[in-house]
């Protein structure tokens, strides 16, 4: 019998391997067959999601009780483009690691409060002991120059097994200096992760969804950072409780442990490409200023809003976490419409609109209390999702494969100077008797430099193959299905 294909569109494509039953020639799942029956279709199958399965499997369920699931539209949910079973495999162990990295990035700021009034420190201390922590990123840059040399996977499931350990050992710290010296190598290594699974997921993924991977990406570390916000309560067990939030970091090493079983390595690394190409200079450049007024408005706004919601507005542990989980979930929600925007219309707009509108809703919950506070906090989640996408995917599409993880982590390094400057600053500036909302209200306009930049001085890099982008890679092979 001959072999019938479908038109290319929708979530599966079929082919026709028995009169009236239909198996999958492309699509994400690891079986698949659907047989036609008098009684309608009957579609068995298995998706090859690892993780993050159960979360999906209700959506997929109902995209193929359509009819139309392997003629029409992509479902809403899903990215524009088809994804194969390696895709989603892919994607699904590096949320995963995600959510190792958002929570090994988040413990330190939830808990830095407590452990420093444990230790008898100052605001100042705080603010600068977080400027280190951030520093230490210095430590992981030959681990990414190391992933351009040797591969993404070696290194990639080195830093998810060593940042957990790391952390966890900061609930045995005996003093302040201790604490931060050992975030300080634990939270670079799990920067360094972030980094390295952004460079996979836009060397794996399709041209016109990778701004959708750096979505699920993003609501993974989202959710990573949740968990250490769930565990803050036991920060009030006792003027030590902070300790107990630090050994969940473990558990983190199951993920280490997966990754370094499935995880396949990026196929366009092990596809010819420019060992020692020359780094874009001017889009290095443009890429760090980028990361540098954005965070420099970013890091104390995160870092200091548990102080504020303590001193200011008198809210323990549980207040914190209640807070947080009632307005940081909107940033999943914009996280998913602006990798869907930036996919579909470009990166620029959505990344400069998400990110000045972010500014002006978190520096607002700094200047106002009550119903008010908890409405701009939300509006801040919901803008700044909108720009993460947007703007995440460009420090992974504008450099070539051999120098793509050194790039980003340098990109990634001029972020955290900035952040380091401004906590420290404004530290100082707050122990001096100056409100958070003045602090925020000059910290502001940082975004709106971000936003200008975006705008008149990044290239356009939706539906175009990183190949493009990069000639080198281009010349050397071509770009991998």
């Amino acid at each position: 019998m001959p072999t019938v294909r479908l038109p290319r569109s929708g979530l599966v494509l079929e082919v026709e391997t028995a009169p009236g039953v239909f198996n999958q020639s492309e699509g994400p799942f690891r079986h698949y067959e659907r047989t036609v029956t008098a009684d309608g279709d009957v579609v068995r199958y298995q998706l090859g999601l690892p993780w993050f399965g159960w979360l999906f499997a209700p959506l997929v369920r109902r995209s193929l009780k359509r009819p139309d699931h392997t003629r029409g539209a992509q479902p809403r949910w899903a990215p524009p483009d088809r994804l194969t079973q390696q895709h989603v495999f892919v994607l699904g162990m590096l949320a995963a690691a995600s959510l190792s990295y958002g929570f090994i990035n988040t413990l330190f700021s939830q808990t830095a409060s407590f452990a420093a009034d444990n230790f008898g420190h100052t605001k100042t201390a705080q603010n600068t002991a977080a400027a280190v922590v951030r520093a230490g990123i210095v430590l992981v840059i030959p681990l990414a120059i190391l992933a351009d040399r040797i591969g993404r996977r070696r290194v990639i499931v080195w830093c998810a097994a060593a940042s957990p350990v790391f952390a966890a050992l900061g609930g045995l710290a005996p003093n302040f200096a201790v604490l931060t010296a050992t975030q300080s190598v634990a939270r670079p290594l799990g920067l360094c992760l972030d980094v390295l699974v952004g460079v996979v997921a836009a060397e794996v993924m399709p041209r016109n969804s990778r701004a959708y991977a750096v979505s699920v990406l993003s609501l993974a570390t989202a959710l990573g950072a949740g968990m250490a916000v769930w565990l803050l309560p036991l920060a009030d067990v006792a003027p030590w409780g902070w300790r107990l939030v630090y050994g969940g970091a473990l558990i983190w090493v199951v993920v280490a442990v997966d990754l370094a079983r499935r995880m396949p390595e990026s196929p366009r690394f092990i596809a010819p490409h420019a060992d020692h190409p020359p780094t874009p200079r001017r889009r290095m450049a443009v890429l760090c200023a980028i990361a540098f007024f954005g965070n420099m408005f970013v890091a104390p706004a995160s870092f200091m809003q548990n102080d504020y919601l303590r001193e200011v507005r008198d809210y323990d542990g549980l207040f914190i976490t209640i807070f947080t989980l009632s307005t940081a979930p909107l940033a999943g929600v914009g996280v998913l419409i602006g990798g869907q925007l930036a996919d579909r219309f470009g990166r620029r707009g959505v990344g400069a609109f998400g990110a000045v509108a972010y500014a002006v809703c978190i520096s607002y919950s700094y200047a106002v209390g009550g119903p008010t506070m908890w409405a701009a906090a939300a509006g801040a989640a919901l803008f700044g999702g909108l720009a993460v996408p947007a703007l995440g995917v460009y420090r992974t599409e504008l450099f070539p494969t051999g120098r793509r993880s050194t790039a980003g982590l340098i990109v990634t390094i001029s972020a955290l100077i900035a952040g380091s400057l401004s906590l420290i600053v404004a530290g100082r500036i707050r122990d001096n008797g100056t409100s958070h909302a003045a602090i925020f209200g000059v910290l502001l306009f940082a975004e709106v430099v971000v936003a200008v930049i975006v705008l008149t001085m990044v290239p356009e890099t939706a539906h175009r193959e990183l190949e493009e982008l990069n000639p080198e890679d281009r010349q050397t092979s071509p770009a991998p299905s």
